[in-house]
């Protein structure tokens, strides 16, 4: 799960020497000691169903990573991007047992995440949850041997050995690595080493020839991993376990490496407008010596993360004094430090408007330019849906400020607000939306409300022959020696216990005549007049059809009967808790499966990504058999039976399916906690 595709990839310029290649072909290889092998038992792979606003709506998705146990009572340590968005998590412990996790808390600027086992569903008598202690990564030295633990591609836990390569690694392009809006590289100097990693590997573990954690592996650039350092890993760490979050100060700083090698300090890049650092009256082109008492410098972009985790780590509401330099001349401020928001506030599905919606933090209205963070940002909006339908169509970005008038000053306003306009109504309501983008202010008229009944209208009965058939084409007819010019069809199919098969009519035999008028096909395009001819007659019509079998002439009399229902005119319903829809069988589906009419049956008409349907193993197109033991067959009566399931909070459910010529049950293990 490492995410390779957002880093650009390093390819390496130049080649090593002979000499250096012989020397390191030379050097002994780290060895897999009993005290390394003792951190195994403490890999979990982890699996993550995973949620975000996309497209109008809250998108799941399935991914695996790693992760480590660092205490006994369950906490592992992983990375933000394999868990922080989870909405259900599993892990696997090196032995094979699987145990469901919680979120406690994630950090995207350090690309950290802690998860809790759940300890008190391992049956009474299990064996302690094997530990990792973490080292101090300050004492890592480049050459030093190193392994890498993990569940490479979701395969079962893994290690690896290299050594540290660098010990300062950064992307080589700023802010490539972005999470939540955040900038991972303002924190994070990786440990570089050269032990093989691979998608999946993620969150697990760098450990010492001490057996000890030295890193968190997070990225792949070129040939190199990536991980975390430990002393970072374990301090924010212990805070996401502590309150579920990482509190650090914001100075509206922006910070970038001296351009006069000659100079020491840490040159100001920029200073946000109304920011701590504006206040305190420090310009761009300052530069600083010392920080909170602290010496601080960077010659090369390598060094600022180190003077970012000093500054963001301070206290906030206190007051930092710094020292400097402006035009050559000493300089002194003092700053007091405030609250650093996220880049965003995480976003929220609004179904009746089609769109998701987030508030703002103060990080997103600066970066939007706006005065306050006042108004509900439109995430995603999907198409076909009310907000898409309006004019002017709401648009990502796009800040909505009122409702019919009514101030909208955040995401819990535009909900609240929408609730009182569709109260009591059974119809989308036209609704008046205030809305700013960029510069300019809109209006436009979004109609929300209850969502609209499908449309599913009961066709009028239409009579039919049950046969299916191709035309006689040209080519068709010279190639079964008839003329040139026939026009009729070729009965390729006959269903069984219809009109057809009850007036003896087969495979293979030509029609050309319905009631004495010629079927006037002869070209594949006119497939659909032999229908539209029957379509003229009553259900319970006599017709007379005259043709050919065997080079011998055809007359047969048909009784037409009722069509059975087509499958767009069948119950169906959308389990909304497993996120899947079923419908009644056809009969076309009975005759292609070869099921009798008697046979129970439900046909998984879709089934939503990463939702508990899918997690199971559910796939469109299967056949329900049954639920637990109880054959289906029924939509009213199916709906009623995962109802009551979803209200007594079923811990496993049994689903019996059919598929292809298989049949096999399929376990459903609802997660009601994050329900």
């Amino acid at each position: 799960m490492k995410p390779y595709h957002s880093i650009p990839v390093l390819m390496m310029g130049f080649l090593l020497s002979w000499s250096l290649a012989k020397t390191t072909d030379k050097r002994p290889q780290p060895e897999l000691t009993d005290t390394v092998n003792s951190v195994y038992p403490a890999i979990v792979r982890i699996e993550v169903v995973s949620e975000k606003g996309s497209g109008g709506r809250m998108m799941k998705s399935r991914s695996t990573g790693s992760g480590v146990i660092i205490s006994k009572d369950g906490l592992v340590v992983t990375n933000h991007h394999v868990a922080g968005k989870a909405t259900r998590i599993t892990c696997r412990l090196y032995d094979g047992e699987e145990l469901s996790a919680d979120l406690l808390g994630a950090d995207p600027m350090t690309d950290l995440a802690v998860i809790r086992l759940r300890t008190k569903e391992r049956p009474s008598g299990s064996s302690s949850l094997s530990v990792a202690s973490f080292g101090d990564s300050d004492e890592v030295k480049v050459g030093d041997a190193c392994f890498a633990m993990g569940s490479p591609a979701g395969l079962s836990q893994s290690v690896t050995r290299g050594i540290i390569a660098n010990v300062a690694m950064i992307s080589p392009h700023s802010g490539s690595f972005r999470l939540d809006g955040e900038n991972v590289g303002e924190l994070v100097r990786w440990l570089g080493h050269d032990a093989v990693i691979f998608p999946g590997n993620s969150g697990g573990p760098l450990v010492n020839a001490r057996g000890e954690i030295i890193g968190i592996n997070e990225v792949g650039i070129g040939s190199l991993g990536g991980a975390i350092p430990s002393n970072l890993a374990r301090d924010v760490s212990g805070e996401l376990a502590a309150n579920g979050f990482v509190k650090r100060c914001w100075t509206g700083l922006e910070c970038q490496p001296v351009l006069d090698p000659r100079k020491s300090g840490i040159l100001v890049a920029g200073v946000i407008e109304d920011s701590p650092a504006e206040m305190a009256g420090i310009k761009p082109g300052d530069l600083i010596k010392t920080y909170a008492g602290k010496k601080v410098g960077a010659r090369i972009a390598e060094d600022l993360p180190v003077f970012n985790q000093l500054a963001f780590g301070m206290k906030v509401g206190v007051e930092i004094k710094i020292a400097g330099m402006r035009n050559e001349k000493p300089m002194k401020w003092k700053l007091k430090t405030a609250v650093r928001e996220s880049a965003f506030a995480k976003e929220r599905e609004l179904k009746n408007w089609g769109l998701t919606v987030r508030n703002f933090t103060l990080m997103s209205s600066l970066e939007a330019r706006r005065p306050s963070k006042k108004g509900a940002q439109v995430h995603s909006v999907g198409r076909g849906g009310p907000s898409y339908g309006a004019k002017p169509r709401l648009s990502a970005g796009d800040v909505i400020t009122a409702l019919n008038g009514e101030a909208v000053e955040s995401m819990e306003d535009l909900i609240r607000i929408s609730k009182k306009i569709t109260k009591g109504k059974t119809q989308p309501v036209a609704t008046l939306v205030s809305l700013e983008r960029d510069l300019a202010d809109l209006l436009t008229v979004v109609k929300i409300g209850p969502e609209a009944e499908e449309n599913r209208p009961l066709q009028a009965w239409k009579p039919w022959v049950g046969i299916s058939t191709q035309v006689l084409t040209r080519e068709l007819s010279e190639a079964l020696g008839l003329p040139k010019t026939t026009k009729g069809i070729r009965v390729v199919q006959v269903y069984p216990d219809t009109p057809a098969q009850k007036s003896g009519i087969r495979a293979g035999d030509l029609l050309f005549r319905l009631d004495g008028q010629i079927i006037n096909a002869y070209r594949s395009e006119d497939a659909e007049i032999f229908g539209n001819m029957i379509k003229e007659y009553k259900t319970d019509a006599n017709v007379r059809f005259t043709g050919q079998r065997n080079a011998k002439k055809l007359d047969l009399n048909v009784t037409l009967e009722k069509r059975p229902a087509p499958p767009n005119e069948l119950p169906e319903y959308k389990d909304e808790t497993f996120e899947f829809t079923v419908r009644e069988l056809s009969f076309g589906d009975r005759v292609n499966i070869r099921l009798k009419d008697d046979h129970p049956g439900l046909l998984i008409h879709n089934v939503e990504p990463a939702g508990w349907a899918s997690l199971a193993g559910l796939r469109q197109g299967d056949l329900l058999l049954s639920i637990d033991g109880a054959e289906q067959k029924d939509v009213g009566k199916f709906e009623k039976k995962m109802n009551g399931l979803v209200k007594q909070k079923a811990q496993r459910i049994i689903f019996f399916v059919r598929r292809g010529i298989h049949t096999l049950f399929l376990e459903l293990e609802p997660d009601w906690d994050n329900s």
